[in-house]
């Protein structure tokens, strides 16, 4: 099957080379970060003075690189001394010690090395210190509404967005095709399971492994909602569920590692400083979301809609917080370098009580920041109330803000 160019992350990828730093493609497995490294030799292969040594962990035929040695000695059997010689490696993290390998190479003159990872602690110990700083981190996340399009070759529509919201965005559903709602859900119970195991329950040795399902199941079933350690202990107990808010932290811990959730925390918007409790947890993929709640769509859209527009916030480059303000909550504080932008995320306004629900915190924020209200409201498409603007959610999907 051709592999088609994620334009965002190629852009990204090339825009390093040639700069000195290791560039690291992170991301939960089956996200696309190693069709990223194949896009990446599709576009170069033909280059003049090229050498790409390809490493993929996950194939059989790289099943004997397992140490740092044996993959120094696979390298330097195919490295060319006066050609521009391209490392990459992917889901790296399978090779011992690794670091002082990556850290060797690409100090070699006209050398680039590009590795991934599906653990988010990979480059929180040695190889950090290491290279004190002589990477760059780049996130892949699961297809945006305008690549799900093009990926499945599907118009722009409200079954287009529907099918997106539902099934998300894993690139591997490209090749299952969406004609099968069966072979969909089986194929997204398979990359639940293995990051499960592989990520998650082998890495870290857990036995308890019936309540690392029900804790999932929680988060999914209460996704954009405030929660905290002590009340979900406190629910689990009410189910006779005997559990101890450390255990519930420590393996929230493992699921945001694995990238199946991030947690998000709250930040006052007045006083310009982070709560230290009561967060919010969103998920990587809709999908996988969806997989694991309760109910169909129709019980859960709005926080599926919700997650959605956390999701293309990220992939515009924000760091998203949950916003607070004396007179109520803002759902999205986002900032970037010389950005901020507030979002307010609402399923259908069709009524003033919703109406100031959704616009009445952003009103109450007296800066000139940008203000959006973003819903699925029928036959939407922008509107500007008072300084607020109001975009239908399949224009901010493919055009963000």
């Amino acid at each position: 099957m051709e592999v088609l160019t994620r334009q965002h992350y190629a852009d990204i990828v090339d825009s390093w080379i040639g700069k000195g730093n290791i560039i690291v493609l992170v991301g939960s497995r089956r996200v696309g970060k190693s069709y990223v490294l194949k896009d990446f030799i599709q576009r170069h292969q033909e280059e003049p003075d090229i050498n790409i040594i390809y490493v993929d962990k996950e194939k059989k035929a790289f099943k004997d690189i397992k140490t740092k040695d044996d993959l120094d000695a696979w390298i330097e059997a195919r490295f060319v001394p006066g050609k521009h010689n391209y490392i990459l490696v992917d889901e790296v993290q399978e090779i011992g010690r690794f670091e002082e390998s990556v850290c060797n190479w690409y100090t070699e003159d006209n050398t680039d090395v590009i590795i991934t990872g599906s653990n988010s602690k990979m480059l929180s110990g040695e190889l950090a210190t290491l290279l004190s700083g002589r990477y760059v981190e780049v996130r892949v996340h699961p297809l945006t509404y305008g690549e799900f399009l093009q990926f499945h070759a599907l118009p722009d529509s409200d079954d287009s967005l529907m099918a997106y919201l539902d099934y998300g965005g894993l690139p591997g559903l490209r090749k299952v095709g969406l004609g099968s709602d069966e072979q969909v859900w089986a194929y997204l119970t398979s990359v639940f399971n293995t990051i499960m195991l592989k990520d998650i329950i082998e890495k870290h040795d857990i036995r308890n492994i019936p309540f690392l399902n029900n804790l999932i199941a929680f988060y999914a079933d209460t996704t954009g909602k405030l929660t905290s350690a002590n009340s979900i202990s406190k629910y689990m107990k009410s189910r006779e569920e005997n559990v101890s808010s450390n255990l519930i932290l420590l393996y929230r811990s493992f699921y945001a590692e694995a990238y199946l959730i991030d947690v998000v925390p709250r930040y006052d918007i007045h006083g310009k400083k982070l709560f230290e409790s009561n967060e919010k947890v969103y998920w990587d993929n809709l999908g996988l979301r969806n997989l694991k709640g309760e109910g169909g769509m129709d019980s859960y859209i709005e926080k599926v809609i919700e997650n959605a527009v956390y999701k293309q916030l990220c992939f515009l480059g924000f760091d998203v917080k949950v916003g607070v303000l004396n007179a109520g909550e803002v759902d999205f504080v986002c900032t970037k370098p010389g950005k901020t932008v507030y979002v307010q995320v609402s399923y259908i306004i069709s009524t003033e009580e919703t109406r100031h629900r959704e616009f009445g915190p952003l009103e109450k924020i007296k800066d000139n920041h940008p203000k959006y209200v973003i819903s699925a409201t029928p036959l939407l498409t922008r509107r500007d109330e008072n300084g607020i603007t109001h975009l239908s959610l399949r224009r901010f999907l493919k055009e963000g803000v």
